[in-house]
């Protein structure tokens, strides 16, 4: 991967973006770190690198994610509900969780976009539910943006500012990433646990109204 950027540089980077806001979990601080580090003319140079624009970077890397993020959005709401039609109960899911999904997005959705592109892993995945709940498109797009942007200038910079350091810098990001996703997968199985758990001793709504 980073000898991939190294060599084909701004198609590298967008190619990357784009793949890990669609729902495909590669590392993007690590893929914009090193765009960073590669406008650093002394890292470039050291390592015999053609050195990039730091600007472009950035904007090329904000493209990429939006691109990939509304892709994966726009594969939520149109294929979502099937998708949970048939394969929701081996994940515990209804068309009733769907609708207070929906219910909880048009409440909360903007936070909860702006919020999860900030956090490793939630950020890959998190366009995909608000296209299952029908989040307004306009509105995802906004959000998005701005997350993307924090998240995409913080990262290309700080590769830049390190670039000398590149090595050192990547291992205390790549720590720093695994403890966050390890916390992030630990409340989805708690999540899940709970929700199983909920069905088993309570049944379904569905059940539960007949009883009635």
């Amino acid at each position: 991967m980073q000898h991939f950027i190294a060599h084909y540089g701004y198609i590298a980077v967008f190619i990357f973006t784009v793949l890990e806001s669609a729902c495909i979990p590669l590392p993007s601080e690590v893929t914009l770190s090193l765009g960073g580090a590669l406008c650093s003319t002394a890292f470039a140079t050291s390592n015999n690198y053609r050195p990039l624009n730091l600007v472009l970077v950035i904007v090329i890397g904000i493209i990429g994610s939006i691109a990939g993020s509304y892709l994966a959005y726009f594969v939520g709401r149109t294929g979502g509900r099937s998708f949970v039609d048939r394969y929701g109960k081996y994940v515990l899911l209804s068309h009733a969780d769907l609708d207070k999904s929906e219910a909880w997005f048009k409440r909360r959705g903007p936070v909860a976009v702006l919020i999860g592109r900030v956090i490793p892993l939630v950020r890959t995945f998190i366009s995909f539910p608000a296209g299952m709940a029908e989040m307004q498109p306009g509105i995802f797009g906004i959000y998005t943006a701005i997350g993307v942007a924090i998240w995409v200038s913080l990262f290309s910079w700080l590769g830049y500012h390190f670039g000398g350091q590149y090595h050192k810098y990547t291992k205390g990001v790549s720590y720093a990433g695994y403890l966050v996703a390890a916390a992030v997968v630990a409340f989805v199985a708690f999540g899940i646990w709970h929700r199983y758990r909920s069905l088993k001793h309570g049944g379904s709504p569905r059940n539960r109204h007949v009883k009635r």
